[in-house]
């Protein structure tokens, strides 16, 4: 039996570059080689394609040379039926090459812009490969802080009030913003990137002054800022859910601990060892609540990741209001930190497992895309034709 040629992608143009090569490295250690004939594909900083054994090294990224002799440039054309990855001439990039590399599934282990976003999954879609992630609406609704509230509203879940500007407005009347924003109620606020994780740019602001410059460091990474209110002493609670559509397996629970007030870029990826993740954060597992509570956080797992239509694994953010046991959906992580295995292993299924079920949602999902009908038969260009051109048929309309 052949083996299944599994690539892994990540990297890309995103502030989450290096939690994204953790991931996808962790993930590479746990393939069951048996099966998969698994490689990374990594997208440089500045949205380079390469494929190479030294890939697989941690230590080659510290001082990344895009000329070593190890690496082969490649590109994955738009076009279905393409099956893998060429060679990319430096001379004439574009230029028709044979395949250096079949692709048969890909997992996508990218976190944040230019990968988690919707844009490489629109990529694959193009390709008719299948792929781990989320599809591309529901990794666009994630991304977007401000979307995913929305919807979350509209599916009558609690979330907490929150007020959003663009950068473009602060720039223009940053007093008129913060007046707008302070609303809200009492602080303390979290103000966060719209497009941005891994707890990048996030800042909580106690104050009229210390709202401002939160909104700076906001505003520099992305165009549009939300800004949220904040809940004295907050609990933080993560479900994860694994599957295919309606059909969703929820994760244990966990609450990460040795935190404050929210947790920051170090908190999740620095603690402990660097080459572990969010693994290697500390955390308790189950989380310490109640089954009332557990069932009500497992429960709306589920019914996000129905309404998203997610795919593969996914995880979800709660903040519990320790004085009143209000349970707020915080975010959808539709890529998580080390794809979130931690959290099904108490389940039974380790990550190597975990691995082979990402591929099977993956072909699922391409399976039942190839059974719709793409093609509509209409007379519209023949009328065309005969009508003499296509301004009477403006009319249509």
């Amino acid at each position: 039996m052949s083996k299944l040629n599994l690539a892994v992608l990540f990297g890309s143009r995103t502030a989450e570059h290096d939690v994204s090569i953790v991931s996808a490295l962790q993930l590479l250690e746990n393939v069951d080689r048996q099966k998969y004939n698994a490689f990374p594909v990594y997208i440089s900083r500045t949205g380079e394609w390469f494929i190479g054994d030294e890939l697989k090294d941690i230590k080659f990224y510290r001082s990344f040379n895009p000329n070593a002799k190890s690496l082969t440039r490649v590109y994955l054309p738009p076009v279905p039926g393409c099956g893998g990855l060429y060679a990319l001439s430096q001379r004439r990039p574009f230029q028709k090459s044979g395949k250096v590399q079949a692709i048969d599934c890909a997992i996508l282990a990218f976190h944040g812009m230019h990968g988690e976003d919707g844009t490489m999954q629109g990529l694959f879609e193009l390709c008719d490969i299948p792929y781990s992630s989320v599809g591309v609406t529901g990794s666009g609704v994630g991304m977007d802080k401000i979307i995913m509230k929305a919807v979350f509203k509209s599916m009558g879940l609690p979330v907490l009030p929150a007020k959003y500007c663009y950068r473009s407005e602060w720039l223009e009347n940053c007093e008129k913003v913060l007046d707008d924003i302070e609303q809200l109620g009492e602080y303390p606020y979290f103000v966060k990137p719209t497009n941005l994780g891994s707890s990048i740019g996030i800042n909580r602001a106690t104050d009229r002054e210390s709202l401002k410059h939160a909104i700076e460091v906001a505003a520099s990474y992305d165009r549009r800022i939300l800004v949220e209110l904040g809940i004295d002493k907050p609990l933080e609670i993560n479900c994860a859910g694994l599957g295919y559509g309606y059909n969703c397996i929820a994760s244990v629970c966990e609450q990460p601990v040795g935190w404050a007030e929210f947790l920051s870029f170090d908190d999740k990826y620095t603690r402990g060892s660097k080459s572990k993740g969010m693994q290697s954060l500390s955390r308790q597992i189950p989380a310490p609540i109640s089954e009332k509570l557990t069932v009500e956080i497992q429960q709306m797992t589920c019914e996000i990741f129905k309404m998203l239509e997610c795919k593969g694994v996914v995880r979800i953010d709660f903040m519990i209001n320790e004085h009143t046991g209000q349970v707020y959906v915080n975010e959808i992580n539709t890529i998580p930190g080390s794809f979130a295995f931690y959290l099904f292993e108490p389940l039974g299924l380790t990550y190597t497992q975990l691995i082979d079920r990402l591929v099977e949602f993956a072909n699922m999902a391409l399976s039942e895309k190839r059974s719709s009908v793409f093609a509509y038969e209409s007379e519209l260009l023949q009328k065309a034709v005969l009508g003499g051109g296509t301004k009477k048929l403006s009319a249509l309309k």
